[in-house]
């Protein structure tokens, strides 16, 4: 835990909270490279089944990059910048799940950062964008391609190229987002369903994972081998024989993480 990146855990959900506030948890490079270290540290905490990533404040999840960064900035000092693993790509492969809670503002590098997680919780408040295109720059976090694969070609190219803002419900519509709530019941409907995700096995949410996301790279052929392969992979588990046994003796499993 940092300044800018607070950690807590309660039962096997991690938070992790940009917390910038004032600057509407805008990130810079610190915040990067504490949410780096701090999703290291979970990564290999065996206690960790899911992690919910939110803004700090009741105004903004995160309103895209610190643009004050970007003054002066050379294409050299850019390519500079982005040669060290970039925390959209750290998220997307995480090897346990990630959900979004999105209590506000959800722009540029923050909606690029909420499309790299496996969930997206928004409070009806949450308003979302990739506003690049008014400062003479395009997405550069990963938003040209994640943003079609969730709301198609067409809805990814209006968003692009006017920057319009659209809010929680049309987010819905469009499938940027999985689930609306009223703003003072978002914290409690993410970890009603964090919990439910982190009570499961944790050797299979990881296959399970790994095998929807593969979806993003694999032809459907090969995506169908590939989950083939973990499909059988998960009955080398301990988890799956306990689950089976579990399921016909008519009893809650009691997973072991192997």
């Amino acid at each position: 835990m940092t300044e800018t990146v607070l950690l807590d855990r309660t039962d096997r959900v991690a938070v992790v909270t940009v917390n910038r506030p004032d600057k509407l948890n805008a990130l810079n490079a610190q915040v990067q490279r504490d949410l780096f270290t701090v999703l290291k540290e979970l990564e290999s905490d065996a206690g960790v089944g899911v992690v919910v990533i939110t803004g700090a404040g009741d105004k903004s999840f995160i309103a895209g990059a610190d643009i004050s960064e970007f003054a002066g900035r050379s294409p050299l000092d850019q390519r500079q910048a982005m040669r060290f693993p970039r925390m959209f790509d750290v998220l997307s492969d995480f090897p346990k799940p990630v959900i979004a809670m999105i209590n506000g503002f959800c722009l540029g590098g923050g909606c690029e950062l909420a499309m790299s997680c496996d969930l997206r919780i928004a409070s009806d408040r949450a308003r979302f964008g990739q506003p690049e295109i008014k400062l003479g720059l395009i997405p550069g976090g990963g938003g040209t391609q994640r943003l079609p694969r969730l709301v198609g070609l067409g809805q990814a190219m209006r968003l692009t190229l006017t920057g319009d803002m659209i809010g929680a419900e049309e987010a819905l519509r469009l499938g940027l987002v999985e689930m609306v709530f009223p703003h003072d019941e978002l914290r409690d409907k993410t970890f009603e369903l964090a919990g439910r995700i982190a009570g499961m096995s944790p050797v299979t949410l990881r296959l399970a994972k790994e095998a929807v996301r593969a979806s993003e790279k694999l032809p459907l052929g090969e995506g169908i081998v590939y989950e083939r392969d973990l499909f059988c992979l998960a009955f080398s588990t301990e988890d799956k024989a306990e689950g089976v046994e579990a399921f016909l003796a008519k009893r809650p499993p009691e997973w072991r993480g192997r």
